[in-house]
């Protein structure tokens, strides 16, 4: 009997033995393959919250992220970094304002009504070219924006004020740019020579860019245009005539 158990107790120790190396075998082999892959067991949290993130996670997550630029950003800024072009001066705006400003009667030169008109070769009231000086011109459709805001010639008892003096200097000597603006869309328009054609019920400026355009030629860079600069101004681009007629007006506007 006693040989029967101390056998038996041998065989034991052997098994557990063996167990016992093979699972430190299996743990060893395990440890390594785990090395190789990189997997790391993570260790439980303390704390109550989310758990933090991995390394590698939070990585990856800032390498993605890093230089993104979202459809929105990306937009404005080619919006921004875009140049605008500039504006130009449609004619049919323009001629809105001409339309406005321009007259069907103009004064021209007070000597012009002494002459007897008899072709005389040596008269004192004839232009070089051999025409003649005329008191004051007519038109069935405003043609000239007068260079004056009033004129008398008392010679021939004649007397005219022109719209722009009364529409725009309504109140004073001088006005600012929004007045300007204000007070030329507020006068009524005629279709005037030369230009598009433009009917009155059609002739409603929205856009003030070629008015405030024309402020900026009449004033001469002044934050204020006067009564006697605008009548100043008309004249110079108007290549010194009396009234300024639409070829000259669009290309002052233009140039």
């Amino acid at each position: 009997f006693n040989n029967n158990l101390n056998q038996l107790i041998r065989n034991t120790k052997y098994e557990i033995t063996s167990i016992m190396l093979r699972l430190f075998i299996n743990i060893f082999i395990l440890a390594i393959i785990a090395s190789v892959q990189g997997f790391i067991i993570p260790k439980p949290s303390l704390s109550l919250g989310q758990p933090k993130a991995s390394s590698f996670a939070t990585q990856l997550h800032s390498d993605s992220t890093v230089g993104t630029e979202t459809p929105s950003s990306s937009a404005a800024s080619s919006s921004s970094s875009s140049s605008t072009p500039p504006q130009t001066v449609d004619a049919k705006e323009a001629v809105k304002i001409f339309g406005r400003l321009a007259e069907k009667y103009i004064m021209l030169d007070d000597s012009g009504g002494m002459c007897c008109y008899s072709a005389c070769s040596d008269c004192e009231f004839r232009l070089p070219d051999g025409g003649y000086k005329m008191a004051d011109q007519s038109a069935a459709r405003p043609k000239w924006i007068p260079s004056y805001d009033e004129r008398k010639f008392v010679s021939v008892g004649k007397e005219h004020v022109s719209n722009w003096s009364t529409g725009i200097f309504c109140t004073g000597p001088s006005v600012t740019k929004g007045e300007f603006v204000e007070r030329v869309k507020g006068m009524s328009f005629s279709p005037p020579l030369g230009g598009p054609y433009v009917s009155a019920s059609s002739a409603g400026i929205e856009n003030d860019f070629v008015l405030e355009k024309l402020f900026e030629l009449l004033a001469d860079d002044k934050e204020k245009l006067t009564r006697f600069r605008m009548g100043k101004r008309i004249k110079e681009l108007g290549n010194g005539s009396e009234g300024l007629v639409w070829s000259d007006f669009i290309v002052a506007l233009t140039d």
